[in-house]
């Protein structure tokens, strides 16, 4: 599905990752860990599109997404690649609802028919009761609930998520744990997932470590 090669990333004089080299195939889950400043979230930000190496390649399949255009490379991002984040980022002015809506209304799809499908995730998620709930009216955990719903509202083929257990508590974190991996079980989700948590990671399929910007 993902096919990475020789993946360098420099800022400045400081050289990130050193010639990342990986592959990852259809219904995985991967679980990405190593200490802080090892290169992990910067390799899942390439790997995601969000950032471009400084050189190496990406393939998801057939497609070299670096040659792509920006709005060739968004519109692939958009449609193709769901992201979850530690801290959610979630809009404070938007419903749980409009939040899960917005990446189908930016790729041009009906009020109606985005509106139908969050409310579907939502429920699916234990949710139903909190769709016009604003997000400082959510608990941590349904924040990141919310958010995980986002990132399947446009049915992507990956889902990235970095350290999306980081800034929960031990009940919500073992809930999320539980859905991610139940996610990928019942709709063979890819998954790709940087964390410091053992016990997510253990839940994955793969694990890859890296350490001083390489794999181990």
């Amino acid at each position: 599905m993902i096919k990475a090669e020789n993946i360098q990333k420099s800022f400045g004089q400081l050289q990130v990752l050193k010639g990342i080299d990986l592959k990852m195939e259809v219904g995985e889950m991967v679980a990405i860990v190593g200490k802080s400043g090892a290169g992990k979230t910067t390799l899942l930000q390439i790997l995601g599109t969000l950032d471009k190496p400084t050189a190496g390649s990406v393939r998801y399949g057939d497609t070299d997404v670096f040659s792509l255009t920006n709005n060739e490379l968004a519109d692939f991002r958009n449609k193709k690649i769901g992201f979850v984040f530690q801290f959610h980022q979630l809009l404070p002015e938007f419903t749980a609802v409009e939040n899960v809506m917005l990446p189908a209304l930016i790729a041009g799809q009906s009020r109606r028919e985005a509106e139908s499908r969050a409310k579907e995730l939502l429920s699916r998620f234990r949710l139903s009761e909190r769709f016009l709930h604003k997000p400082s009216e959510l608990s941590g955990g349904e924040k990141q609930r919310v958010a995980v719903a986002r990132a399947l509202m446009m049915k992507p083929e990956i889902i990235f998520a970095d350290e999306p257990s980081g800034s929960l508590d031990s009940a919500n974190k073992a809930e999320l744990h539980q859905l991610l991996k139940q996610l990928n079980k019942d709709t063979g989700q890819t998954i790709v997932i940087v964390t410091h948590d053992n016990e997510l990671a253990r839940l994955s399929d793969r694990i890859i470590q890296i350490k001083d910007g390489k794999i181990l």
